[in-house]
């Protein structure tokens, strides 16, 4: 998956090995607020790209749009370590570290080149909904393997 800013990179430092999906996002200029550090929300959209990236890895596109199932976020957390200023690059990991009966966690990590350092971390969990009845089912047995799968190791 390759776009004008992003592309998804092959554990790029030490510091994301631990995330299976990692993906490279440009800083903008129109990230920045007034105070000429990138805005706290944008953080979450660069983890919200790669929740993306990550989700489409395990096959939920399909399930979305053929079985009319799949996640909705219920909560979202970022702890901010340092701000991130424009010109820069990051790399934001994705993993899943939890699976529930109905729900999941995934973890993000913020990293920044131009600093070389881990900015930002979050958390979210999403819960797993028949879209037509908006109600939580449990998660499948094939997004589980396929989680696993990417994960390389067992949620049990």
């Amino acid at each position: 998956m390759k776009s004008e800013n992003r592309l998804i990179v092959e554990h790029p430092n030490e510091a994301l090995r631990e995330y299976p999906v990692v993906v490279s996002i440009s800083v903008e200029w129109g990230d920045q607020d007034s105070f000429a550090h990138v805005n706290n929300t944008v953080y979450l959209k660069w983890c919200d790209t790669a929740r993306v990236v990550y989700l489409g890895r395990v096959g939920m596109w399909r399930m979305i749009k053929e079985e009319n199932r799949g996640p909705i976020l219920a909560s979202i957390s970022c702890d901010y370590r340092q701000p991130v200023v424009f010109p820069d690059t990051v790399h934001v990991g994705a993993r899943v570290t939890k699976i529930g009966k109905s729900s999941f966690r995934m973890d993000h990590a913020v990293f920044s080149v131009a600093q070389n350092a881990v900015v930002a971390e979050s958390g979210s969990t999403l819960v797993f909904i028949e879209y037509a009845h908006n109600k939580p089912i449990p998660v499948t047995a094939e997004l589980r393997r396929a989680m696993e799968q990417l994960e390389g190791r067992s949620f049990t």
